[in-house]
């Protein structure tokens, strides 16, 4: 339990082609020689970052879920990562129902079990809020008596979706959360504010950042330069890759994380806030 590892896939994607993208980070996973724990792929690791939900969306039933399962179980890993799914909203009036969109990351044990997060900020620069349903809730999942926090891309930029909730005398506890992941289809023109709020995150959380980004042009001939990342409580940057496809793993440290905590106590002082849904 004192460290958990974990395996970054910073990798170009094929535009819009689920075989071609699931058959090759297959063939990425396999290739990992280190033991690891935690496999971390990008934003919409199977079609890139489309606003074409219609013809690619699937359901939690479908092929990518499903690959996920087995390429989690074949390999003994947890797997991660962002796909387009779609859910069909039940009409009070009995007429056929809606179906709306996710960009949903899906945390997939190797049991088959799964936990997942809908990506709350959606990017409205790119017409994501006209295409995808916002979600509302966290998911900080559990390894080995770490907490993660899991997170997309857009999210980054709004630190109070990400922040530890500060204890209080009824609950004295400790951080909600030990690592923070981002994954991402983040442009090369905005790769300043991506490694800048990273390392920011990283600094107010007091955790650990993983942060990974795809490599390359995509479908609209918008460069991604990757700049995937991790950072440690301190802000100090411990990996970082960009302009080329990289697999890297890393063991994270519990005891370096509780010491950095425990000598400089400032999340403690934090203040308390609650966040309210939009139709609130």
């Amino acid at each position: 339990m004192s460290t958990l590892t974990i395996t970054t896939i910073q990798s170009n994607l094929h535009w819009e082609n689920k075989a071609a993208n699931l058959a090759m980070f297959e063939r990425k996973i396999r290739s990992i020689q280190e033991e690891t724990e935690i496999v971390v792929l990008p934003e919409m690791f199977s079609t890139g970052f489309s606003m074409n939900p219609e013809p690619l969306a699937e359901t939690m039933e479908g092929e990518t879920v499903n690959w996920m399962k087995r390429v989690a179980a074949d390999n003994g890993i947890i797997l991660t990562g962002s796909v387009i799914i779609k859910e069909v909203i039940p009409s009070l009036s009995g007429e056929a129902g809606k179906e709306v969109y996710f960009n949903r990351l899906i945390w997939m044990l190797p049991n088959g079990q799964f936990g997942y997060y809908d990506k709350r900020h959606r990017f409205a620069f790119a017409g994501e809020d006209d295409k995808y349903t916002a979600g509302t809730k966290r998911l900080i999942a559990s390894a080995k008596g770490w907490k993660i926090n899991l997170l997309v891309c857009y999210d980054l930029r709004f630190p109070v979706w990400s922040r530890q909730s500060p204890p209080t005398i009824e609950e004295p506890g400790k951080p909600e959360y030990d690592v923070l992941i981002y994954v991402a289809n983040w442009p090369e023109r905005r790769s300043i504010a991506w490694k800048t709020l990273l390392v920011a995150r990283a600094i107010e959380n007091q955790c650990y950042v993983v942060g990974v980004n795809r490599v390359g042009d995509d479908g609209h001939h918008i460069y991604h330069s990757g700049d995937s990342m991790i950072a440690d409580p301190l802000g100090e940057i411990l990996y970082h890759c960009s302009d080329e496809e990289d697999i890297f793993t890393i063991a994270l440290d519990k005891l370096r994380l509780e010491n950095i905590r425990e000598k400089f106590p400032f999340w403690k002082d934090a203040d308390r806030f609650c966040i309210l849904n939009n139709d609130q």
